[in-house]
């Protein structure tokens, strides 16, 4: 890869995305930047092109910790500095891999120096090398929960901490956060979401010519980049010299009352959570101003604050699309006019002859393209009959009938209904996986982990993370008279070092296995069925899992949604489920057993549990031929003996009931759950009752086998 970075102004349109993080180049206390959107639409390019629009850092020669010589910190591992002439050096650009631990996050101290020597022998890690400069976080929303949780730290402090068995370092560590997402691999944390000052959503252009310059810039910076960046030399310095001369300005630009009740009636309309929202409006509205060249605060400034800072803070659920009503935006503020007549329209957020405003030769037009652009966004919604409808659009089912006809037929002989909307979600308790997992970071099952309460000690397999340090103690005391140890300090061997072992909580594969036959159509409970569904799907996203879809009917069954990290995805496919035809409950036990077979040569590690949404019929054997429900007991035991953690929730209603959900639950080992007891303040025993179901069916599987 060529170490000459892609021009930032030779990015093709992307105008919200490059207005954005210039503002924040002008502005560092706007608060970073969260870049979503789909592959291929130069998100991070454009990021990576900004650290050479920044200016130079003054730092104190020699600090590793980039300590300004004006104003060196007093708690500088390096310190302390003498004021004195500093040194100039480019804004830094650190990249945090979303594998990378927490070590390398925030430094790491020589354990065996310390114990011997009693010395703090600190090597700094990526906070420390991001202070004063840029960190960005591709892939941010697949980030390890403890990593997460140190870069709230570190943002809200501006100082990073690092606590190694009783020897603590300090250091500064103010930085301009940048993270770039995929949405469909998952959404973020709340509490990282919202110290992200500025969102912005980026797509592909649709139009040929935009997408036609993506692929002619990039060709040719690939071919050259060094020839490339240089004809694009004086389009970078225009913009580097715009954006030092709009931080000149920033302090003399006014925030007058008229924009200060402009932000503050737009966070309230809007119901904001919270204060940082109409801070951070209040800084990108001026920065906005000073990047136009104003000294004051204008209406206009605040809407494109608004649009900027607000639409990630008004999700209430991870299923909510970010956006604003820009016409509700527009009431709002024309309650408060400005004194001054509205002026002139601004030039373009980039000046130069042939800058990526589309003034250039080379420029294809604006549009939404970028230079590593290509295929693939997300399509326009559907309509006609197979799109999801409303209660308000969709005719009413009489209470007792359980099918509605409709002119598509689903292939098995029974009519198709449309897909009805989701009952309110509710909260439920957690469901786990027994035993001691090892898979990845999470909240739902108990396993061994990096972080979490201390439960032994043992040999490092690798690189030390957590010294247990009573057992390295214990360890080496038994030879200091052979080592010669004449001094106060310990000897300490690298043999003696031993690594702490945690327990703490994984994140597990949540497999729904949904029936949509003709038992499950009556209007009322699809629906509330959809509801309890994504009532679990969101607790799968609080607690980190990955979730999968599988649905069943007619004919047989479907994997709608492979194993992914996006609950969103889940929520879209459950939305836009129909439902009709007969129950072939054995294809959708079966294609539930190939899936976890996939996945566990996939990810090993991260182990199943299996959510059954069913009454429990079983009418159909599709393609597999026999009796449907004896097949369906037989596919229900192969899963069992597999050691698969299921729960089956009870879909039957009405006052003569078969118990068809019990006698499935009973041959998968697991519990059976009715919808009204998948609630919170109903759900007492589940957990229990599911570790004790899948104890008892493992330990009748192994007295069989003997």
């Amino acid at each position: 890869m060529s170490s000459v970075h892609f021009p930032f102004s030779a990015v093709v349109g992307q105008d919200d995305l490059r207005l954005a993080l210039l503002l924040n180049a002008v502005s560092p206390a706007v608060g970073g930047v969260l870049v979503r959107g789909e592959k291929g639409t130069a998100k991070s390019t454009a990021v990576r092109a900004l650290s050479a629009l920044l200016p130079e850092v003054d730092v104190v020669p020699g600090c590793r910790f980039s300590c300004a010589p004006a104003a060196p910190d007093p708690s500088c591992p390096d310190g302390p500095h003498q004021q004195g002439p500093g040194a100039l050096r480019p804004a830094r650009m650190v990249e945090l891999p979303v594998g990378a631990s927490e070590d390398r996050l925030v430094g790491a101290l020589d354990i065996e120096r310390a114990l011997a020597e009693g010395v703090k022998a600190f090597e700094p890690g990526l906070l420390a090398d991001a202070h004063r400069g840029i960190l960005y976080v591709d892939e941010v929303n697949l980030l390890h929960d403890h990593l997460v949780d140190v870069l709230l730290d570190a943002a809200a402090m501006g100082a990073s901490y690092v606590e190694r068995e009783g020897v603590s370092v300090r250091h500064a560590a103010r930085f301009l956060l940048v993270g770039t997402m995929n949405p469909e691999e998952g959404e973020l944390r709340p509490q990282l979401l919202d110290r992200f000052g500025l969102t912005v959503e980026v797509a592909a252009s649709r139009e040929p010519a935009q997408r036609v310059e993506v692929v002619r810039r990039r060709l040719a910076y690939e071919d050259d980049p060094a020839g490339f960046a240089t004809r694009w030399a004086g389009d970078e310095h225009e913009v580097r010299a715009r954006v030092v001369a709009a931080r000149a300005l920033l302090p003399k630009v006014s925030l007058g009352d008229t924009a200060l009740l402009q932000i503050a009636a737009t966070c309230a309309g809007f119901e904001v959570d919270g204060m940082r929202a109409d801070i951070v409006m209040a800084r990108t509205a001026t920065a906005l101003a000073a990047w136009a060249g104003r000294t004051e605060v204008r209406k206009e400034d605040v809407r494109q604050a608004a649009l900027l800072a607000l639409p990630h803070r008004r999700r209430r659920n991870p299923f909510d699309a970010p956006g604003l009503d820009e016409d509700l935006l527009d009431r709002i503020l024309d309650e408060f006019p400005d004194e001054e007549p509205e002026p002139d329209p601004e030039p373009d957020p980039e000046p130069g002859p042939e800058g990526p405003d589309g003034n250039g030769p080379d420029d294809g037009g604006p549009g939404d393209g970028g230079p590593d652009g290509g295929p693939g966004g997300t399509p326009p919604q559907e309509s006609g009959p197979d799109a999801p409808a409303s209660e308000a659009e969709a005719p009413q089912t009489p209470p007792g009938s359980e099918q509605r006809p409709s002119a598509q037929e689903n292939g098995d002989g029974g009519p198709e209904q449309a897909a009805v909307r989701a009952a309110e979600p509710f909260r439920t308790k957690m469901l786990s996986v027994p035993g001691l997992g090892e898979g990845a970071s999470g909240r739902r099952s108990r396993a061994r982990t990096a972080h979490g309460r201390t439960t032994g000690a043992q040999r490092p397999r690798g690189h030390l993370t957590k010294l247990h340090l009573a057992a390295t103690i214990q360890a080496a005391a038994p030879h200091q008279k052979a080592r010669g140890r004449s001094g106060r300090g310990l000897v300490v061997r690298k043999d003696d070092l031993r690594q702490a072992t945690r327990e703490g909580r994984e994140g597990n594969l949540v497999l729904f296995v949904v029936d949509a036959s003709g038992s499950m159509a009556a209007r009322q409970r699809m629906s509330a069925v959809k509801g309890a569904v994504l009532s679990l799907l969101l607790d799968a996203y609080q607690r980190r899992d990955k979730v999968g879809l599988i649905t069943f009917r007619g004919a047989g069954a479907q994997l709608a949604l492979p194993p992914t990290s996006s609950v969103d995805a889940a929520a879209a496919r459950l939305e836009q489920l129909p439902t009709g035809g007969r129950t072939p409950l054995a294809a959708g036990l079966l294609t539930a057993q190939e899936t976890l077979r996939i996945e566990r040569l996939r990810d090993p590690s991260r182990r199943p549990l299996l959510v059954v949404v069913t009454d429990g019929r079983a009418t159909s054997a599709g393609a597999l031929g026999g009796d449907p429900r004896e097949l369906s007991r037989r596919s229900a035991r192969m899963l069992a003996a597999e050691g698969v953690a299921s729960v089956v929730v009870d879909c039957e209603s009405g006052p003569v009931r078969l118990g068809l959900a019990g006698v499935l639950a009973a041959d998968l080992g697991g519990p059976a759950v009715s919808l009204d007891g998948l609630r919170a303040d109903s759900l007492a025993g589940l957990v229990k009752n599911v570790r004790t179901a899948v104890t008892s069916q493992s330990s009748h599987t192994h007295r069989r086998a003997a």
